[in-house]
């Protein structure tokens, strides 16, 4: 079995990866919490100040810890592992490194999901009072666990695939691309980039990738803020919480409240994403450069 403390040379190790990515999500996540409140209240089907306007902004934030530096260690572990190994085995990701990161990044999140849905939506009905304002999160999972039983829990999991695979698709290739691009065009000797031009990077991606999904963000909150219903219409293609309800969903959004619906929160969502993307990439950076000085490797 590998030493998963030893470097291969050509990569973060797994523990090295593992706890920067755990630091990087921790740092992004409760940070900008309050952001991503209004931005769940402006989606929410009662409208922000009825979901509780700018009152109790951090209300849900205890799910994040159980959920952001798991869900991101498991990001990255994944990612890292997949980017090194899919050029060895396979010519096709050797030549192409935009796809190795393209599916690197898909694989990532899609196991990283696995740990950050049942948070995301205990925190999201949390954040809109979903059981009365004076439950907080320990409360609203307990809530969800009598009323919808383990599967509450992953209410929302195909759409939020379908929502964070796309942008991650996205930010990822963009991401290395950028730090690519800058490494040869911009800095001296083509060195790569330190962790603040990396955040530079980093914000880019994340605020162009956030932007274009917002409409599968604001199908995403929706679908995780919907309680169970106790008679469930079979034949109502909404009432399933899967990836091939999205179109139906946008098509139902959009007749009955505007185009422009699909669309809200857009601006504190790419903002968030934007100034969360330089430290969560930053961040990640940053500790992988700490722990690998420490470690006494060379850069």
């Amino acid at each position: 079995m590998a030493d998963l403390t030893q470097s291969s040379g050509d990569g973060p190790t797994f523990l090295q990866a593992l706890g920067a990515g755990a630091v990087s999500g921790l740092s992004v996540d409760f940070l900008f919490f309050p952001i991503d409140t209004i931005k769940t209240r402006q989606q929410s089907a009662q409208g922000f100040w009825a979901a509780g306007g700018f009152k109790g902004v951090y209300k849900g934030v205890g799910m994040v810890g159980a959920g952001s530096a798991p869900g991101s260690a498991t990001f990255f572990t994944t990612y890292e592992f997949l980017k090194k190994q899919l050029p060895r085995r396979f010519a096709a990701f050797k030549e192409n490194p935009s796809l190795t990161h393209l599916v690197g990044s898909t694989g990532g999140e899609f196991m990283a999901c696995l740990i950050r849905v049942p948070t995301e939506v205990v925190k999201s009905r949390a954040q809109i009072s979903a059981y009365g304002k004076d439950v907080g999160t320990f409360g609203a999972a307990v809530k969800l666990m009598q009323i919808e039983g383990l599967r509450g829990f992953y209410r929302g999991f195909g759409i939020t695939l379908a929502r964070d695979i796309p942008f991650t698709a996205i930010q990822f290739p963009l991401y290395e691309k950028l730090k690519s691009l800058m490494s040869i065009h911009y800095l001296p000797h083509q060195r790569k980039p330190l962790p603040h031009e990396a955040a530079l990077c980093g914000s880019m991606a994340g605020g162009f990738a956030g932007a274009i999904s917002t409409p599968l963000d604001v199908v995403k909150t929706r679908v995780m803020l919907e309680a169970k219903s106790a008679h469930p219409n079979p034949n109502d293609p909404a009432a399933s919480g899967s990836a091939l309800s999205i179109p139906y969903r946008m098509r139902q959004i959009a007749q009955q409240e505007g185009v422009k619906t699909l669309f809200r929160g857009i601006v504190p969502r790419t903002t968030w994403i934007s100034l969360g993307g330089a430290i969560f990439l930053g961040a990640y950076e940053t500790v992988m450069k700490i722990i690998r000085k420490e470690e006494g490797e060379e850069e």
